[in-house]
């Protein structure tokens, strides 16, 4: 019952962000084009709020991947723990969270490291959760097998340098496939809680898939063998959820 009413809790405290966001923001031009121009924004269904949206499945539903056990300590402590110290940095650096995350990520470098950890943190990990599902299919259609085909040559060989960017990634981190500021697909990765929409990250533009690749997303099950963790995780991967990011930013 707590566990139901909790859920309960985050809808509709997610539906009151999502509300607040779409109020806030001003129409003439993309998300993506956010981060560069804030000011010239309008309403998306991915822009990110600084609420911890519920899991859009149970924590058994992805096993084939990543195990039970691991999905809720994963989602309610590490995650939960970066939503909510991310809210208590935009409260403390009077950030207006009726905005999207993604504008304060774009220019980070003006904040603290508690907002950059937990910001970057929050964002991935909503992202993430997203980006999964237990009805996947194979790969993507459309415009962004096509993207894809185009950039790296072949699905198989994304897959490949995808993999090898979070396999490689030293310490923990992300992988990332991103939009870069010509609106081509590019991979990379970036340590701890960082992402490619901050000024200050090695690699810039706007995030389409992320991996986590920290131990805690895959140690109970895997322990070192993060290799093994990843060929699991394509299993999950939600391309459906992931083209129609990609087309949004297009």
């Amino acid at each position: 019952m707590k566990k139901n009413t909790s859920r309960r809790t985050f809808i509709a405290d997610s539906a009151k962000a999502t509300l607040a966001i779409t109020a806030g923001l001003t129409a003439g031009g993309s998300l993506m084009e956010a981060c560069a121009a804030p000011k010239h924004i309008i309403f998306s269904p991915f822009a990110t709020g600084f609420i911890q949206e519920p899991l859009p499945y149970g924590y058994n539903a992805l096993e084939k991947a990543i195990d039970t056990m691991t999905m809720e300590i994963h989602y309610t402590k590490h995650a939960g723990a970066y939503s909510a110290n991310v809210q208590d940095a935009a409260k403390a650096e009077g950030v207006d969270m009726t905005r999207p995350l993604e504008e304060v990520l774009g220019k980070i470098s003006k904040y603290s490291a508690k907002m950059r950890n937990n910001g970057g943190g929050h964002y991935n990990h909503e992202l993430f959760w997203k980006s999964m599902t237990a009805n996947s299919t194979e790969k993507p259609s459309g415009k962004l097998l096509l993207a894809i085909e185009s950039s790296f040559n072949s699905f198989d060989a994304f897959k490949t340098q995808f993999t090898d960017a979070g396999k490689n990634r030293f310490g923990s981190g992300w992988a990332w496939l991103f939009l870069d500021g010509d609106k081509k697909l590019r991979i990379g990765s970036t340590p701890n809680q960082d992402n490619p929409l901050m000024d200050i990250s090695e690699i810039k533009g706007m995030p389409v898939l992320g991996l986590d690749v920290w131990e805690h997303a895959y140690y109970l099950r895997y322990q070192n063998k993060r290799p093994d963790y990843i060929a699991s995780w394509w299993k999950v991967v939600n391309w459906d959820f992931i083209q129609k990011r990609y087309d949004s930013f297009l």
